[in-house]
C-alpha cells in the first residue's frame, strides 16, 4: 500500500515537472548546444579553417543557436500553457455543473491512492465544498495537471538560452588557447565527457539505467561530430 502511493506520488511529481518546461528545456538546451556547436566546429576544423575562424563560427552558432532555442522554448511552452488552461476551464465547467460527477471522481481518485472507500466519501464531499480547492484535487488527480504548474514561458525561455550557451561554450573553450590537432582532440574529449555526464544524468532522473543513457549520449554526439568533420575534410584536408 504505502509502495503504491510512494509510485504514484513519484508520477505525479515527474509529471508535474514535465509541465513547468524549465527543467526538460535545461536538458534539452544543454545537450543540443553541445552537439549543435562540437559538430560545427569541427566540420569548420575539418576544412582546414584558421583557429580565428572556428572561434568565430562556434561563437556565433552559440548565440544564434541559443536566441532560436530560447524563442522556440516560449513559444512551445505558452501553447502547451493555453492548452492546459482551455482543457481546464471546460473541466471546471462540468464540475459546476456536475457536482455529482465531480464528487465521484474524487472520491475514486482518493480510494485509488488508498485511503477507504468510506473516508474517501466523506472527504469528497468536504472538498467538494470549496469549487477551487474541488478543481485542484479533480484536475490533479484525475487528469494529472497541477493548476499551481501550469509552466512558465519565459522560465522555459530563459533556461534553455542559458544552458544551450553553456552546453556550446563547452567544445569552444579549447579553441581559445589551442590550434590544430590539439584543438580538435581537446574539444572533442571535453564534449565526449561532457555527454556522458548528460546522458547519465538523464539515465537517473528516468529510469535509472544511467549507463545505458550515457553511452546513448555519446553515440549521437559521435555520430553527428563525425559526420560533420568527415564533410569538413571533403573540402579541404589541411589542418593550420
Amino acid at each position: 500500500m504505502h509502495e503504491r502511493r510512494r509510485a504514484h506520488r513519484d508520477t505525479h511529481k515527474k509529471i508535474e515537472q514535465a509541465q513547468s518546461g524549465t527543467a526538460r528545456a535545461a536538458l534539452l538546451g544543454i545537450s543540443d548546444g553541445l552537439v549543435t556547436n562540437v559538430s560545427l566546429i569541427l566540420g569548420v576544423a575539418g576544412a582546414g579553417a584558421e583557429p580565428s575562424l572556428v572561434r568565430l563560427a562556434g561563437l556565433a552558432s552559440l548565440i544564434a543557436g541559443a536566441l532560436s532555442m530560447a524563442v522556440g522554448e516560449y513559444v512551445s511552452m505558452r501553447g502547451q500553457t493555453e492548452l492546459l488552461e482551455s482543457v481546464l476551464a471546460t473541466e471546471r465547467k462540468m464540475l459546476h455543473n456536475e457536482p455529482e460527477a465531480a464528487h465521484s471522481a474524487i472520491e475514486d481518485a482518493l480510494v485509488n491512492d488508498g485511503v477507504e472507500r468510506a473516508t474517501a466519501h466523506t472527504a469528497s464531499r468536504e472538498i467538494g465544498r470549496d469549487p477551487e480547492k474541488a478543481m485542484a484535487v479533480y484536475a490533479r488527480s484525475h487528469l494529472g495537471i497541477n493548476i499551481d504548474e501550469l509552466g512558465s514561458a519565459w522560465g522555459s525561455a530563459i533556461s534553455s538560452l542559458i544552458m544551450f550557451a553553456f552546453g556550446a561554450a563547452i567544445p569552444l573553450l579549447p579553441w581559445l588557447w589551442l590550434r590544430g590537432q590539439t584543438a580538435i582532440v581537446t574539444s572533442l574529449s571535453l564534449a565526449a565527457v561532457s555527454a556522458l555526464a548528460i546522458g547519465s544524468y538523464l539515465g537517473i532522473s528516468t529510469n535509472g539505467r544511467w549507463l545505458r543513457a550515457a553511452l546513448r549520449q555519446l553515440l549521437v554526439l559521435i555520430l553527428a561530430a563525425g559526420a560533420t568533420y568527415l564533410i569538413g575534410r571533403l573540402f579541404h584536408t589541411t589542418i593550420s
